[in-house]
Protein backbone atom coordinates (compact mmCIF):
# COMPACT_ATOMS: atom_id res chain seq x y z
CA UNK A 1 0.00 0.00 0.00
CA UNK A 2 2.73 2.70 0.76
CA UNK A 3 4.33 1.44 -2.79
CA UNK A 4 1.29 2.41 -4.56
CA UNK A 5 0.47 5.92 -2.54
CA UNK A 6 4.18 6.47 -3.89
CA UNK A 7 3.30 5.80 -7.44
CA UNK A 8 0.09 7.87 -6.77
CA UNK A 9 1.37 11.00 -4.97
CA UNK A 10 3.83 11.02 -8.01
CA UNK A 11 1.26 10.62 -10.83
CA UNK A 12 -1.56 12.22 -9.51
CA UNK A 13 -0.35 15.97 -9.29
CA UNK A 14 0.83 15.52 -13.21
CA UNK A 15 -3.03 14.68 -14.33
CA UNK A 16 -3.93 17.56 -11.95
CA UNK A 17 -2.04 19.72 -13.84
CA UNK A 18 -3.65 18.08 -17.34
CA UNK A 19 -6.91 18.13 -15.73
CA UNK A 20 -6.67 21.87 -15.43
CA UNK A 21 -5.39 22.68 -19.32
CA UNK A 22 -8.41 20.39 -20.31
CA UNK A 23 -11.45 22.22 -18.29
CA UNK A 24 -9.41 25.84 -19.43
CA UNK A 25 -9.72 24.41 -23.11
CA UNK A 26 -13.93 23.22 -22.16
CA UNK A 27 -14.35 26.95 -20.63
CA UNK A 28 -13.22 29.19 -23.39
CA UNK A 29 -9.82 30.24 -21.67
CA UNK A 30 -7.74 28.81 -24.28
CA UNK A 31 -8.04 27.81 -27.58
CA UNK A 32 -6.38 24.68 -29.33
CA UNK A 33 -5.05 27.04 -32.27
CA UNK A 34 -2.94 28.32 -29.26
CA UNK A 35 -1.41 25.50 -27.89
CA UNK A 36 1.17 26.06 -30.71
CA UNK A 37 2.00 29.26 -30.18
CA UNK A 38 2.65 29.19 -26.93
CA UNK A 39 4.06 25.35 -27.21
CA UNK A 40 7.17 27.48 -28.92
CA UNK A 41 7.44 29.28 -26.11
CA UNK A 42 7.68 26.63 -23.62
CA UNK A 43 10.18 24.71 -26.26
CA UNK A 44 12.63 28.03 -27.09
CA UNK A 45 12.65 29.57 -23.94
CA UNK A 46 11.39 27.14 -20.63
CA UNK A 47 12.93 24.20 -22.19
CA UNK A 48 16.16 25.54 -23.03
CA UNK A 49 16.16 26.96 -19.74
CA UNK A 50 15.30 23.82 -17.98
CA UNK A 51 17.92 21.82 -20.21
CA UNK A 52 20.76 24.28 -18.89
CA UNK A 53 20.01 24.37 -15.82
CA UNK A 54 20.08 20.89 -14.87
CA UNK A 55 23.40 19.84 -16.29
CA UNK A 56 24.90 23.00 -14.97
CA UNK A 57 23.42 22.48 -11.31
CA UNK A 58 24.33 18.52 -11.56
CA UNK A 59 27.60 17.59 -9.23
CA UNK A 60 29.08 14.80 -11.04
CA UNK A 61 32.35 14.76 -8.89
CA UNK A 62 30.37 12.87 -6.06
CA UNK A 63 27.62 10.08 -6.14
CA UNK A 64 29.25 8.81 -9.45
CA UNK A 65 28.91 5.14 -9.81
CA UNK A 66 31.12 3.94 -12.87
CA UNK A 67 29.12 0.96 -13.55
CA UNK A 68 25.38 2.55 -12.66
CA UNK A 69 25.93 4.69 -14.98
CA UNK A 70 27.79 2.18 -18.08
CA UNK A 71 25.02 0.15 -17.53
CA UNK A 72 22.05 2.97 -17.42
CA UNK A 73 23.98 4.63 -20.49
CA UNK A 74 23.91 1.10 -22.70
CA UNK A 75 20.77 -0.04 -21.48
CA UNK A 76 19.29 3.69 -23.09
CA UNK A 77 21.15 2.84 -26.36
CA UNK A 78 19.74 -0.35 -26.59
CA UNK A 79 15.93 0.29 -26.02
CA UNK A 80 16.53 2.89 -28.44
CA UNK A 81 18.35 0.64 -31.35
CA UNK A 82 15.16 -1.57 -30.65
CA UNK A 83 12.64 1.28 -30.88
CA UNK A 84 14.35 2.63 -34.08
CA UNK A 85 14.02 -0.92 -34.90
CA UNK A 86 10.12 -1.43 -34.25
CA UNK A 87 9.25 2.01 -35.32
CA UNK A 88 10.61 1.47 -39.05
CA UNK A 89 8.93 -2.00 -39.59
CA UNK A 90 5.39 -1.08 -38.73
CA UNK A 91 4.90 2.19 -38.56
CA UNK A 92 4.95 3.58 -41.71
CA UNK A 93 3.37 7.36 -41.40
CA UNK A 94 7.13 8.89 -40.98
CA UNK A 95 5.49 11.76 -38.42
CA UNK A 96 3.92 8.82 -36.55
CA UNK A 97 7.32 6.72 -36.58
CA UNK A 98 9.79 9.43 -35.17
CA UNK A 99 6.66 9.75 -32.41
CA UNK A 100 6.53 5.89 -31.45
CA UNK A 101 10.10 6.03 -31.59
CA UNK A 102 10.28 8.69 -28.83
CA UNK A 103 7.22 7.22 -27.03
CA UNK A 104 8.84 3.65 -26.75
CA UNK A 105 12.69 4.48 -25.40
CA UNK A 106 12.40 8.41 -23.85
CA UNK A 107 11.37 7.98 -20.42
CA UNK A 108 9.98 10.81 -17.62
CA UNK A 109 12.45 10.40 -15.47
CA UNK A 110 12.96 13.90 -14.06
CA UNK A 111 9.32 14.74 -13.42
CA UNK A 112 8.10 11.20 -12.28
CA UNK A 113 11.16 9.36 -11.75
CA UNK A 114 12.75 11.14 -9.42
CA UNK A 115 9.66 11.94 -7.07
CA UNK A 116 9.21 7.99 -7.48
CA UNK A 117 12.74 7.47 -6.48
CA UNK A 118 12.78 9.54 -3.62
CA UNK A 119 9.52 8.01 -2.04
CA UNK A 120 10.64 4.07 -2.40
CA UNK A 121 14.03 4.95 -1.27
CA UNK A 122 12.87 6.53 2.25
CA UNK A 123 15.10 9.36 2.37
CA UNK A 124 18.49 7.74 1.66
CA UNK A 125 20.24 10.11 -0.39
CA UNK A 126 19.76 10.49 -4.09
CA UNK A 127 23.06 11.83 -5.30
CA UNK A 128 23.35 8.39 -7.19
CA UNK A 129 19.31 9.06 -9.05
CA UNK A 130 20.37 12.71 -9.88
CA UNK A 131 23.69 12.02 -11.43
CA UNK A 132 22.60 9.31 -13.39
CA UNK A 133 19.40 11.80 -14.32
CA UNK A 134 22.43 14.33 -15.63
CA UNK A 135 23.63 11.95 -17.96
CA UNK A 136 20.89 9.51 -19.44
CA UNK A 137 18.75 12.79 -19.46
CA UNK A 138 21.15 14.78 -22.05
CA UNK A 139 21.08 11.54 -23.89
CA UNK A 140 17.57 11.11 -24.48
CA UNK A 141 17.05 14.44 -25.51
CA UNK A 142 19.39 14.47 -28.41
CA UNK A 143 18.27 11.20 -29.12
CA UNK A 144 14.65 12.37 -29.87
CA UNK A 145 16.42 15.49 -31.31
CA UNK A 146 18.10 13.75 -34.19
CA UNK A 147 14.96 11.01 -34.62
CA UNK A 148 12.07 14.39 -34.91
CA UNK A 149 14.27 15.59 -37.20
CA UNK A 150 14.91 12.61 -39.53
CA UNK A 151 11.53 11.52 -39.79
CA UNK A 152 9.75 15.03 -39.70
CA UNK A 153 7.72 15.41 -42.96
CA UNK A 154 9.99 14.34 -45.87
CA UNK A 155 13.46 12.68 -45.42
CA UNK A 156 16.10 15.58 -44.82
CA UNK A 157 18.76 16.98 -46.43
CA UNK A 158 22.04 15.59 -44.03
CA UNK A 159 23.27 19.80 -44.10
CA UNK A 160 20.25 20.93 -43.40
CA UNK A 161 19.30 18.10 -40.54
CA UNK A 162 22.83 18.92 -39.02
CA UNK A 163 21.95 22.22 -38.79
CA UNK A 164 18.72 21.96 -37.24
CA UNK A 165 20.03 19.30 -34.43
CA UNK A 166 22.38 22.36 -33.56
CA UNK A 167 19.96 24.77 -33.07
CA UNK A 168 17.76 22.94 -31.41
CA UNK A 169 17.06 24.69 -27.92
CA UNK A 170 17.55 21.18 -26.10
CA UNK A 171 20.65 20.86 -27.40
CA UNK A 172 21.61 24.34 -27.24
CA UNK A 173 20.67 24.34 -23.34
CA UNK A 174 22.79 21.31 -22.61
CA UNK A 175 25.67 22.41 -24.19
CA UNK A 176 25.95 25.58 -22.36
CA UNK A 177 25.19 23.84 -19.17
CA UNK A 178 27.98 21.48 -20.03
CA UNK A 179 30.16 24.01 -21.09
CA UNK A 180 29.38 25.88 -17.47
CA UNK A 181 29.67 23.25 -15.59
CA UNK A 182 32.86 21.44 -17.08
CA UNK A 183 35.02 25.45 -17.06
CA UNK A 184 33.43 25.90 -13.31
CA UNK A 185 31.90 28.82 -14.44
CA UNK A 186 28.80 30.05 -11.66
CA UNK A 187 26.37 32.53 -12.68
CA UNK A 188 25.99 35.54 -10.10
CA UNK A 189 23.24 34.52 -7.87
CA UNK A 190 20.29 36.84 -8.63
CA UNK A 191 20.71 35.53 -12.55
CA UNK A 192 21.10 32.04 -11.58
CA UNK A 193 17.81 32.07 -9.56
CA UNK A 194 16.24 33.59 -12.20
CA UNK A 195 16.97 30.46 -14.59
CA UNK A 196 15.95 28.06 -12.40
CA UNK A 197 12.71 29.98 -11.96
CA UNK A 198 12.03 30.02 -15.70
CA UNK A 199 13.55 26.56 -16.14
CA UNK A 200 10.62 25.38 -13.35
CA UNK A 201 8.09 26.66 -15.41
CA UNK A 202 8.76 24.42 -18.08
CA UNK A 203 7.27 20.89 -17.08
CA UNK A 204 4.06 22.45 -15.51
CA UNK A 205 3.31 24.44 -18.72
CA UNK A 206 4.15 21.43 -20.78
CA UNK A 207 1.35 19.88 -18.66
CA UNK A 208 -1.17 22.54 -18.68
CA UNK A 209 -0.60 22.92 -22.84
CA UNK A 210 -0.99 19.11 -23.27
CA UNK A 211 -4.15 19.29 -21.83
CA UNK A 212 -6.11 21.99 -23.52
CA UNK A 213 -4.46 20.08 -26.63
CA UNK A 214 -5.81 16.64 -25.75
CA UNK A 215 -9.55 15.05 -27.41
CA UNK A 216 -10.47 11.84 -25.94
CA UNK A 217 -12.21 11.47 -29.41
CA UNK A 218 -8.33 11.22 -30.63
CA UNK A 219 -7.32 8.03 -28.79
CA UNK A 220 -9.64 5.48 -30.71
CA UNK A 221 -7.56 6.78 -33.81
CA UNK A 222 -4.43 5.23 -32.36
CA UNK A 223 -5.71 2.34 -30.51
CA UNK A 224 -2.66 0.09 -32.16
CA UNK A 225 0.45 2.83 -31.76
CA UNK A 226 -1.01 3.23 -28.20
CA UNK A 227 -0.80 -0.60 -27.34
CA UNK A 228 2.04 -1.19 -28.78
CA UNK A 229 4.20 1.92 -26.55
CA UNK A 230 2.46 1.18 -23.54
CA UNK A 231 2.85 -2.43 -23.40
CA UNK A 232 6.62 -1.73 -24.61
CA UNK A 233 7.46 1.48 -22.64
CA UNK A 234 5.52 -0.20 -19.17
CA UNK A 235 6.35 -3.79 -19.53
CA UNK A 236 8.70 -4.91 -22.15
CA UNK A 237 12.16 -2.21 -21.56
CA UNK A 238 11.36 -2.57 -17.96
CA UNK A 239 11.15 -6.56 -17.82
CA UNK A 240 14.04 -6.63 -19.78
CA UNK A 241 16.50 -3.96 -17.64
CA UNK A 242 15.30 -4.84 -14.03
CA UNK A 243 15.92 -8.00 -14.73
CA UNK A 244 19.43 -7.86 -15.94
CA UNK A 245 20.17 -5.04 -13.21
CA UNK A 246 19.25 -7.89 -10.90
CA UNK A 247 21.28 -10.34 -12.34
CA UNK A 248 24.04 -8.44 -12.16
CA UNK A 249 24.00 -7.41 -8.31
CA UNK A 250 22.53 -4.19 -8.48
CA UNK A 251 21.02 -3.26 -4.91
CA UNK A 252 19.20 -0.27 -2.56
CA UNK A 253 19.32 2.68 -4.08
CA UNK A 254 21.27 1.92 -6.86
CA UNK A 255 18.52 -0.21 -8.45
CA UNK A 256 15.78 2.23 -7.24
CA UNK A 257 17.72 4.93 -9.83
CA UNK A 258 17.49 2.26 -12.60
CA UNK A 259 14.05 1.57 -11.51
CA UNK A 260 12.84 4.91 -12.01
CA UNK A 261 14.90 5.33 -15.11
CA UNK A 262 13.43 2.05 -17.22
CA UNK A 263 10.05 2.02 -15.49
CA UNK A 264 8.36 5.72 -16.01
CA UNK A 265 6.06 6.66 -18.52
CA UNK A 266 7.05 8.85 -21.73
CA UNK A 267 8.66 11.67 -20.84
CA UNK A 268 6.04 14.99 -21.28
CA UNK A 269 8.72 16.98 -22.86
CA UNK A 270 8.16 14.32 -26.27
CA UNK A 271 4.35 16.10 -27.13
CA UNK A 272 6.03 19.64 -26.81
CA UNK A 273 8.86 18.37 -29.02
CA UNK A 274 6.57 16.74 -31.52
CA UNK A 275 4.51 19.75 -32.10
CA UNK A 276 7.06 22.08 -32.53
CA UNK A 277 9.31 19.74 -35.10
CA UNK A 278 6.36 18.04 -37.29
CA UNK A 279 5.84 15.15 -35.39
CA UNK A 280 2.49 13.63 -34.94
CA UNK A 281 1.16 15.94 -32.14
CA UNK A 282 -1.56 14.07 -31.48
CA UNK A 283 -0.07 10.85 -31.34
CA UNK A 284 2.50 12.42 -29.11
CA UNK A 285 0.20 13.77 -26.21
CA UNK A 286 -2.00 10.34 -26.11
CA UNK A 287 1.07 8.47 -25.56
CA UNK A 288 2.08 10.43 -22.73
CA UNK A 289 -1.66 10.61 -21.36
CA UNK A 290 -2.20 6.84 -21.39
CA UNK A 291 1.49 5.57 -20.58
CA UNK A 292 1.20 8.27 -17.42
CA UNK A 293 -2.20 6.88 -16.22
CA UNK A 294 -1.24 3.20 -16.83
CA UNK A 295 2.46 3.96 -15.26
CA UNK A 296 0.30 4.49 -11.70
CA UNK A 297 -0.25 0.21 -11.83
CA UNK A 298 2.93 -1.17 -13.96
CA UNK A 299 5.20 1.16 -11.75
CA UNK A 300 3.53 -0.73 -8.62
CA UNK A 301 3.86 -3.92 -9.76
CA UNK A 302 7.59 -3.35 -10.51
CA UNK A 303 8.57 -1.55 -6.67
CA UNK A 304 6.24 -4.34 -5.12
CA UNK A 305 7.97 -7.41 -6.82
CA UNK A 306 11.32 -6.46 -6.06
CA UNK A 307 10.65 -5.09 -2.91
CA UNK A 308 9.11 -8.34 -2.08
CA UNK A 309 12.74 -10.09 -3.83
CA UNK A 310 14.83 -7.59 -0.48
CA UNK A 311 16.43 -6.08 -3.93
CA UNK A 312 15.55 -2.61 -1.94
Amino acid sequence: MNNLLVCLNAIVPVFFVIAAGYLAKRAGIIKVTEVSRMNAVAFRVFMLAMCFYNVYNSDLSSAVKPKLMLFAVVGVALMYACSWLYGTLFVKDRPSRGVVIQGLYRTNYLILGLPIASGLAGGVDLGAVAVLGAIVVPMFNILAVVTLEVYAGEKPQIGKLLKDIAKNPLIVGSVLGLVFLLLGIRLPLMFEIGVRDLSRVASPLMLFLLGAFFRFEDVGGYRKELAAVCIGRLVIFPAIALTLAYLMGFQGMEFVALLALFASPTAVASFTMAQQMGGNAELAGNIVVMTSLLCSLSFFCWSLLFKTMGVF
